[in-house]
């Protein structure tokens, strides 16, 4: 089946829905049930039925005995190919982060006008370390990760405020939020300086901390450097 976009450009309406799916479950804490992907999705669960079952052909999805969904083995492998080089060089030096300031590190990238984390650790003994999913995704004007973001792409048409505070970012050398994205919680964020074709940033999440946003930044633009030396 064929819909238009937004800008009048036809598109596959089920392959939109299957991608659908896949955030779906990305996105959940728990396997979902079909009627419980259908709500997501508003539409009938006999569609989401087919969709699930195509994706599980293909390792995408898997179901549990109770034919609850959750994503597949097979979504590794695809993500395996996106931004590999920035991601293996990443994570040792999130768990390095993590481990030195007892918070969980992460590593996001631009995607469709969205902040996407790609790879998360989060620290080994800390109580209470907060949990930043592979996959989870937020504007790029909400959050110290999206406005690092846009601190590589620029924020001329975004309006004043998001302006501001991107170029109050540069000034600072690095981003900072709280209570943006998840109620509660602070963020620190530098970018990553790369001359790759992967805008990204990485960054902290924690509810509070004795060291000053400045310290914190500190130590993720040794690790943003140490990265973007590597990836290039």
């Amino acid at each position: 089946m064929v819909e238009r976009s937004k800008n009048g450009v036809a598109r596959s309406q089920t392959l939109s829905r299957g991608i659908r799916v896949l955030e779906v479950l990305a996105g959940a804490e728990r396997p979902l049930s079909i009627d419980e992907v259908a709500a997501e999705l508003g539409v009938h669960r006999s569609i989401v039925y087919r969709i699930v079952r195509t994706l599980e052909d293909h390792r995408l999805v898997a179901r549990d005995p109770a034919g609850r969904c959750a994503p597949g083995a097979g979504l590794a492998v695809l993500a395996h190919g996106v931004a590999r080089d920035l991601q293996s060089v990443a994570v040792p030096e999130l768990a390095a982060v993590a481990a030195d300031l007892s918070m969980t590190c992460f590593v996001v990238v631009h995607d469709h006008d969205e902040c996407v984390t790609l790879a998360s650790v989060e620290p080994r003994r800390a109580a209470g370390a907060v949990a930043e999913h592979p996959g989870t995704r937020h504007p790029l004007d909400r959050g110290a990760p999206g406005i690092a973001l846009l601190m590589l792409l620029g924020a001329d048409d975004r309006g004043a405020e998001v302006a501001g505070r991107v170029a109050q970012a540069r000034r600072d050398g690095f981003a900072t939020s709280h209570d943006e994205v998840i109620p509660g919680l602070s963020a620190v964020a530098v970018p990553i300086p790369s001359r790759g074709r992967v805008s990204a940033a990485v960054a902290v999440v924690y509810v509070s901390s004795d060291r000053s946003p400045g310290e914190l930044a500190e130590r993720l633009q040794a690790a943003a450097n140490a990265i973007g030396a590597q990836v290039g």
